[in-house]
């Protein structure tokens, strides 16, 4: 009984641990990546990537990405 605990608590924090792909690996976040496009903006792109790999290891993690504006793709150098 105590090993399926130890178990599955340790499976948890592994996939706690690969959660938001995109804030673990993706480097920092920009302002552009930040702020919310405005109406009649185009819409940020997202990083694929990431996005699957958030939804198939640990899809809370999609959350904290979003949240944090890391699953978009970096904005150009001239911040657009």
């Amino acid at each position: 009984m105590k090993r399926k605990i130890v178990n599955v608590i340790g499976m948890l924090l592994i996939a706690a641990t690969l959660s938001s792909c995109a804030t673990v690996f993706g480097g920092a976040v920009s302002q552009c990546q930040r702020t919310k496009p405005a109406p009649g903006e185009p819409t940020r792109p997202v990083r694929a990537v990431a996005l699957v790999a958030d939804i198939l290891l640990f899809w809370p993690g999609a959350i904290v990405d979003f949240a944090t504006g890391a699953i978009y793709k970096p904005c150009d150098n001239n911040g657009k």
